[in-house]
């Protein structure tokens, strides 16, 4: 019976953290513009890399398409992750946050709902740029257990960002405040990168940087599982970087949504 308690607490806040997401889907399926413009920035990215600067960069071993085009998905899973932030800064701004902490529901429901839904969204986002880079062009050659696994990698870097851009909307006063605040985290951490070019182009303490951050180790991954490449201590790196940034950022979201007024 000592355990039964824990146990039920937990299948409690289960089914709270889904019905919360059910919530933040419904919402996002009412706005069908935020899946168009969800897609849409990344649809231009894609088309301006490819076919504008497609013919003037060259890379090692690759055409210019092969290479970029991986490396989308995981920019549009980082811009996507600001959403989670957006929307709970939205809700907090609203009182949204406020009538759900008053109903009898675990409080972990509220963080783990928007990030269970951001992260369904974000995997129709992807299913969405996959028919689109191999209509540009694009195509891949793993397996379906090596195109699982890189759902899997880019899921898990979704879900861990998530958890940072939610800790920013819970400081951020305003929508626009944490849209502002995500702006300056997404241009170093996405352009520096191996993303867009190699690394090894960069200069010396660039490439350092961008050598050793979380969105290089995810481009990595989808490029090499992608491209049929040894992928093996890519994957675990980014899996690592995941499990890291959802270690870290998760206790600190919820620390501060708990210290809510």
């Amino acid at each position: 019976m000592a355990t039964a308690a824990p146990l039920a607490r937990l299948l409690d806040a289960g089914r709270d953290t889904l019905t919360v997401a059910g919530r933040d889907l419904l919402l996002f399926a009412r706005t069908p513009e935020m899946l168009v413009f969800a897609v849409l920035q990344p649809a231009l990215i894609v088309i301006m890399f490819r076919y504008v600067f497609g013919g003037a960069v060259t890379v090692p071993g690759a055409s210019y398409a092969d290479y970029l085009l991986p490396g989308i998905f995981a920019q549009t899973v980082l811009f996507g992750a600001v959403g989670t932030g957006v929307g709970l800064a939205d809700d907090l701004s609203r009182g949204v946050v406020d009538r759900l902490r008053a109903l009898p529901i675990a409080r972990a429901a509220v963080l783990g709902g928007r990030a269970v839904a951001d992260l369904v969204r974000t995997a129709v986002v992807v299913l969405v740029m996959g028919v689109l880079i191999i209509a540009v062009g694009f195509r891949p050659v793993p397996s379906v257990p090596d195109l699982l696994l890189t759902v899997t990698v880019l899921l898990a870097y979704a879900f861990s960002l998530s958890w940072v851009f939610a800790l920013v909307g819970l400081y951020a006063s305003s929508p626009e405040g944490a849209e502002s605040i995500g702006f300056p985290v997404l241009i170093p951490l996405s352009f520096a990168s191996s993303a867009f070019v190699p690394v090894a182009t960069m200069p010396g303490w660039l490439a350092a940087f961008a050598g050793h951050q979380p969105v290089t180790a995810a481009v990595d991954a989808t490029r090499a599982i992608m491209l049929g490449e040894p992928a093996g201590d890519a994957v675990r790196t980014s899996l690592l970087w995941s499990l890291a940034l959802l270690a870290l950022f998760a206790p600190l979201a919820v620390l501060r949504f708990r210290r809510l007024p």
